[in-house]
């Protein structure tokens, strides 16, 4: 209690006459103060553009620690659907026709028209179009029949054990003929070679006079 009061009877325009005590108190929270406003200035200030750094790259490091985790956790599950499109791609592959096949699928594909009961007025093959590992052979058809026998002919076509398109379809009644028993359809059919490596197959020849 002695010290309340005399706390309470403390001059604050005559800092001299307080106890020693007192004054020592003051003297250490202001040194104190003037410590803290220094380390905030002289320390803080300049550290605190490094520490903001650091925390974002905690964060950033710790994202990329998840994402590695959920791939890590999902690598068995990558290895499968990649077996599966390694599978998917090779089923595909198969169904392309290599050079010497080509000429056996032309038939299959008239055969088609001819076994669906049409009447073939036009099969024109056009020229090979190269896209990467594959070729493209567009062949132009014209047939005569119903619509019945167009449709058998495209179940054919979908049935034929290689890939085989249709595109650009025009059905429009045959010329000088009425009914539904009489059309005209124009069709492009599409099939596709599997482009070989043929410059393994055939080596290039020895220059004459060259070293062999």
């Amino acid at each position: 209690m002695k010290l309340f009061d005399q706390l309470r009877t403390l001059d604050p325009r005559d800092p001299g006459r307080w106890p020693l005590p007192v004054r020592g108190f003051f003297v250490a929270l202001i040194f104190a103060l003037c410590a803290a406003a220094a380390w905030y200035m002289l320390v803080w200030n300049q550290d605190r553009p490094i520490l903001q750094k650091a925390q974002a790259d905690e964060l950033d490091l710790k994202s990329q620690f998840e994402n590695k985790q959920q791939r890590a956790a999902n690598l068995e599950a990558y290895k499968s659907q990649l077996a599966e499109m390694e599978r998917s791609f090779g089923t595909m592959l198969r169904q392309l026709p290599g050079k010497t096949e080509v000429p056996n699928l032309l038939v299959d594909i008239s055969q088609s028209g001819l076994a669906a009961g049409l009447q073939e007025r036009l099969f024109q093959p056009g020229s090979e179009k190269s896209n990467g590992f594959y070729a493209e052979l567009p062949i132009k058809i014209k047939l005569v029949g119903s619509y019945h026998e167009f449709g058998a002919f495209v179940s054919g076509i979908a049935a034929l054990p290689r890939i085989v398109t249709l595109h650009d379809i025009e059905i429009s009644p045959t010329s000088g003929e009425k009914g539904y028993d009489n059309l005209t359809m124009d069709v492009t059919a599409k099939t596709y070679r599997y482009i070989e490596d043929e410059s393994a197959l055939h080596p290039a020849k020895p220059k004459p006079g060259g070293a062999t």
